[in-house]
């Protein structure tokens, strides 16, 4: 676990063992049960990885479980700025979307880290999968048009007639102590896009992060919150819940603060006041569709209701006669 400068490792280490820092019982102790593992998984015999399966690395059923995964971790943390009043699911048949944020068309952000390399990367060229705003566009109503601006400003959102929007920020990629932070807020421009966006129009702000991160100054003016935490190389499970295919399920699997001056924090402390407990959740239920034009969409499925009540009772009139 010294990438970078291994050789000097090495000299410090043997050195502390020759000057009886370190006893050489520590080193048989540590190398011995490192190479128990290694025997019991026949790496000896066979150093090398096989083969025969590599063709199923990245198959549609395994981006199906993936998929399956980021549905079922997301996290719905509000939904409506008023209980009776709630944005999700969205519909997906609406004149007008806006998209914005710099995490909603970027695979490497919503990887994280150790992908591909092992601080991960940003862009959509270092693996194969489907951005946010791809699943947006292959789940909206064909007629549906929809905006993507990583930043837009306050001008261009009010000369505009948004139905809603969606807000994609969060965290850059990082592992180990790369990301380590005293703020733990989120990158720049985040905050200004959903200040920016929230304040204009009917917002979801999608935050893609490892763990949580400042959001209580911005949660009053979102309409809807969701911690989707690293959803990897498969955007399209969050709009399966996004837009009601599925219902929100996940729970917050720790406590969400409200600053980081009451870190650490955990259930049972006395000084326990999160932003949201441990363990927290808003749910929904899946719709089978949804629409502004709802009335006139039904009426094909409305007919053929009608249809299959008459032949049931023509059916049953036989039967009883």
């Amino acid at each position: 676990m010294i990438p970078y400068n291994h050789t000097e490792f090495i000299e410090d280490l043997t050195y502390l063992i020759k000057n009886n820092f370190i006893q050489m019982d520590r080193i048989d102790d540590a190398v011995g049960r490192i190479l128990l593992v290694k025997f019991t998984l026949g790496l000896f015999e066979n150093p090398l990885a096989d083969l025969s399966l590599v063709d199923e690395l990245g198959s549609q059923a395994h981006r199906n479980v993936a998929r399956e995964a980021v549905r079922k971790s997301l996290v719905l943390l509000k939904n409506g700025k008023h209980g009776d009043d709630p944005l999700l699911p969205l519909p997906k048949k609406v004149p007008k979307i806006l998209l914005a944020g710099s995490h909603a068309d970027n695979l490497g952000y919503q990887c994280g880290g150790w992908t591909i390399t092992w601080q991960g990367f940003s862009g959509n060229n270092g693996t194969r999968g489907t951005t946010i705003l791809n699943a947006i566009m292959s789940t909206v109503d064909k007629h549906t048009e929809v905006v993507y601006l990583e930043n837009p400003d306050g001008e261009y959102l009010q000369s505009n007639n948004f139905n809603y929007a969606i807000v994609v920020v969060g965290e850059h990629p990082y592992t180990e102590s790369a990301g380590d932070s005293p703020t733990l807020t989120m990158a720049d421009p985040g905050p200004s896009v959903i200040n920016n966006v929230c304040s204009a129009v009917k917002c979801v702000v999608v935050i893609i992060s490892g763990r949580p991160i400042v959001i209580e100054p911005y949660i009053s003016s979102i309409d809807a919150l969701v911690a989707a935490w690293l959803p990897g190389t498969e955007g399209q499970g969050l709009t399966d819940v996004l837009f009601g295919d599925y219902g929100f399920s996940g729970k917050l699997p720790r406590t969400w603060f409200k600053t980081v001056d009451q870190l650490p924090m955990n259930v049972g402390d006395s000084h326990y006041d999160p932003l949201l407990p441990f363990g927290f959740g808003l749910t929904t239920q899946a719709v089978v569709a949804r629409s502004i034009s709802a009335a006139i969409d039904g009426r094909p499925y409305t007919l053929i209701v009608m249809v299959l009540v008459f032949i049931s009772l023509y059916f049953s009139g036989i039967f009883l006669t």
